[in-house]
């Protein structure tokens, strides 16, 4: 199976291939994550102590006069322009490795997902960099995490890791950030998951959006590359337009929902009030556990939000372990998708995490984690991110039930995800 993907690897990402083929003999050391996050603060000028970070946003303020008036005024860049490599040293630093190491002596999925949030960041910033300009006038943050799909279940954590990347599509505003995760194995580096981003721009006060530099395509592959990213935007917007709070279910849909519901009639009673949960299931109403942050400091971004890394981190965890109390057993996860920033977290919010298992399939554990700030004052909520996340079970696990209309929607919603998740992986 490995070698199949290596070689559909090899077909996809030329450029990554060809990048990684010239480099793994290169003595050249490769930056680590701690060298992305200061260059990251050195592009935009961010604050690195709290109480300066009214100053540094100041600052940002006189930098409007260098955005581009419109997109034709930027110079293109190809997609080599782009190309990041970054090494996180697990095997040959191993003081940094208790940061990355869960209780089962594996690496946190967590902290990778934050390390691919930063990249995708420098990688935009290396597309859009001007080399007369100090400071980038962009601000530029994560809208939409597409898809994430990994190639083996465990990360060691005594082997170092490569985390490479570029740009492979641009929009007006928008660019598409392909990232590939490998690991050093008898001195060759394996791959271990492929991440899509979507990153956008936006003004030096991250208000509006910004024009960013074109992308041109080198030969047939980049081509094909380009059309990739122009099919998933498509993609996206038909998903979209057919979401279940848009559209009503299809009729094969809807036929599932009432198959479920003739499933846990009562026999003795036959009522539309009477149910009977099946033998092995669990109602969807017991298959949830919720979280709570308080947004400190520490946990900012370079423009002094909290950092999207963090917040994909901690619904994964709950999101692992709502997935880890289902299944009674170690889950592994094997997809992560559609995870939409749908507005920024400030500094001192009340963060509320909501994990629900909404589908199952033998087992595999579809579950979706709400965030949404709480705002102490008004009393309001308002969502943040919506999570999706593929998890595998090491044993046979029940099926989830949903009991109202609601909880259905979301069963069919889970079972979409899922679908596109098994999909994208027969393919690959």
């Amino acid at each position: 199976m490995l070698g199949r993907r290596w070689f559909s690897l090899r077909k996809a990402h030329p450029i990554l291939m060809r990048m990684l083929t010239s480099t793994i003999s290169d003595s050249k050391p490769l930056p680590d994550m701690r060298e992305v996050r200061n260059k990251l603060r050195s592009i935009v000028g961010a604050s690195t102590n709290w109480s300066d970070h009214v100053q540094a946003m100041n600052e940002r303020k006189a930098l409007h006069t260098l955005l581009a008036k419109n997109q034709a005024d930027l110079p293109p860049r190809k997609m080599r322009d782009s190309y990041t490599e970054v090494i996180l040293p697990l095997g040959s630093q191993p003081e940094i490795r208790e940061k990355y190491l869960n209780v089962n002596n594996t690496v946190r999925f967590g902290r990778i997902l934050e390390d691919l949030d930063s990249l995708g960041v420098l990688i935009c910033y290396t597309h859009t960099k001007h080399e007369t300009v100090q400071r980038s006038p962009l601000s530029i943050v994560t809208a939409l995490v597409d898809k994430i799909g990994l190639w083996k279940k465990i990360i060691h954590p005594d082997c170092d890791i490569k985390f490479t990347g570029n740009v492979t599509w641009v929009g007006r505003t928008s660019m598409e950030v392909k990232m590939h995760v490998l690991q050093l194995q008898n001195d060759v580096y394996c791959p271990v998951l492929d991440a899509t981003f979507v990153m956008v721009a936006r003004d030096p006060e991250n208000k509006r959006p910004a024009f960013v530099n074109p992308l041109i395509t080198e030969g047939p592959e980049e081509e094909n590359i380009f059309k990739e990213g122009e099919l998933n935007k498509m993609r996206r917007t038909d998903f979209s337009k057919a979401s279940l709070l848009k559209m009503a279910p299809t009729a094969e849909e809807r036929t599932v929902i009432h198959d479920i519901f003739l499933n846990t009639l009562d026999s003795r009673t036959v009522s539309f009030r009477s149910r009977v949960l099946p033998p092995n299931s669990v109602w969807m109403e017991d298959a949830k556990l919720k979280g709570l942050e308080i947004c400190q400091p520490q946990e900012r971004n370079i423009f002094n939000r909290i950092f999207g890394g963090f917040l994909m981190r901690k619904a994964y965890e709950l999101g692992w372990a709502t997935a880890c109390s289902y299944g009674s057993s170690r889950p592994y996860v094997i997809a992560v998708d559609d995870i939409m920033f749908q507005r920024p977290v400030e500094i001192g919010s009340l963060l509320l995490f909501s994990s629900q298992v909404c589908y199952t399939e033998e087992n595999f554990i579809q579950v979706r984690v709400h965030s949404e700030v709480y705002n102490t004052n008004t009393r309001q909520h308002h969502t943040t991110n919506v999570f999706h996340f593929t998890f595998m079970s090491e044993n046979q696990i029940p099926q989830i039930v949903p009991k109202t209309y609601g909880e259905s929607m979301l069963y069919l919603d889970g079972k979409r995800h899922f679908d596109s998740a098994m999909k994208e992986t027969s393919a690959q």
